[in-house]
């Protein structure tokens, strides 16, 4: 689970930033916020999520290479998506 901690949330941009990642792997990759889940790989639906400051999303996937993934989105959160 990782947490949200810039304080503009989940734009278009950040949205772009997990897109691209999740992209990148071959097999599905979903993303839940509370009961909503949805495909990591639709910008459509991570601004769905509506993701402020603070949300906690759950990244379930069946890819290869799980743990490289997770490493990605963990550094990219960290970084505040780069907003700050």
């Amino acid at each position: 689970m990782l947490t949200v901690s810039n304080k503009m949330g989940v734009h278009a941009r950040p949205a772009a930033m997990i897109v691209r990642i999740a992209s990148r792997y071959s097999g599905e990759i979903w993303v839940a916020k509370d009961e909503e889940k949805v495909n990591a790989k639709s910008i459509m639906g991570i601004m769905m999520l509506a993701a402020a400051k603070g949300t906690e999303l759950l990244f379930e996937c069946t890819i290869e290479n799980a743990m490289e993934f997770e490493n990605e989105m963990s550094e990219v959160f960290a970084s505040k998506f780069q907003d700050e």
